[in-house]
């Protein structure tokens, strides 16, 4: 499958943005948390102020771990497509998404997943327990939304925005994960962590009683974070896994 390369044909923060989001898709396959070609990750596209706000998405039918900055189509709030592509885009996977860039200024990246310990954890009654260190920054920033049945209709979006509010993780309940990043780093670094503490908490689950964290423990996360990351959040971690696809495919740079 060879796709003509954009490089020299879009802005060079454009570019910057494909390459940073193409590395999320791959790096999101590389560790397992695809759903064949399903669920999206989408950063909106830098614009001038009164520009309708466009953004970039995967091509519907390639894998995640095919996709390459120049793949990725651009699409408008509505999920048509607003450059070439020979692959297809779902307007109806976009959905989820939409609502969320329509909300906060701040959602420079949304990413949505149906891994099984998140839909496992989702579809528990207790929700994400603090029972480890990587849920209690989860739930520091943590909603829930009830599900409604396949995304496709809009008259969801409204309580979707409302259940999500200022939070920066979302458990779609019966349904998956989902979190709000302020670049592609942060919320792949995000996901992460959201990830492993619901793998954490179904593999807890299948011992003895569990140990939940003392409320006391869990205060200041925000400051503890800064800390723990030297004050660099999520760019402490994502040169180092730029480098790690570099070694095992860089091919999501053409």
């Amino acid at each position: 499958m060879e796709i003509s390369s954009l490089k020299d044909k879009v802005s060079d923060a454009e570019w910057r943005l494909r390459v940073d989001l193409a590395a999320c898709y791959r790096l999101v396959a590389l560790y397992g948390w695809t759903d064949l070609v399903f669920t999206h990750i989408s950063v909106p596209l830098p614009s001038d102020a009164g520009e309708n706000q466009q953004f970039l998405l995967n091509p519907y039918g390639l894998l995640f771990e095919e996709i390459t900055a120049s793949s990725l189509i651009r699409i408008d709030a509505q999920g048509n497509k607003l450059s070439y592509s020979p692959f297809p885009v779902t307007p109806a996977g976009f959905t989820i998404h939409s609502s969320i860039h329509e909300v906060r200024e701040d959602a420079r990246c949304v990413l949505h997943t149906h891994t099984r310990s998140g839909v496992g954890v989702s579809a528990q009654a207790c929700g994400l327990l603090p029972i480890s260190q990587q849920s209690i920054f989860v739930l520091n920033s943590l909603a829930y939304h009830d599900y409604e049945g396949v995304a496709l209709r809009d008259d969801e979006k409204p309580r979707l925005q409302a259940n999500l509010g200022n939070s920066d993780y979302l458990m779609l309940r019966n349904h998956g994960l989902l979190v709000v990043g302020r670049s592609v780093a942060d919320a792949f670094l995000k996901m992460y962590t959201f990830e492993n503490a619901c793998r954490i908490q179904i593999d807890a689950q299948a011992g003895g009683k569990l140990i939940e964290i003392d409320p006391a423990a869990r205060q200041g996360i925000d400051e503890v974070v800064k800390a723990a990351t030297s004050g660099m959040g999520a760019g402490i971690a994502w040169p180092a896994l730029l480098r790690k696809l570099d070694r095992v495919d860089p091919s999501y740079k053409n």
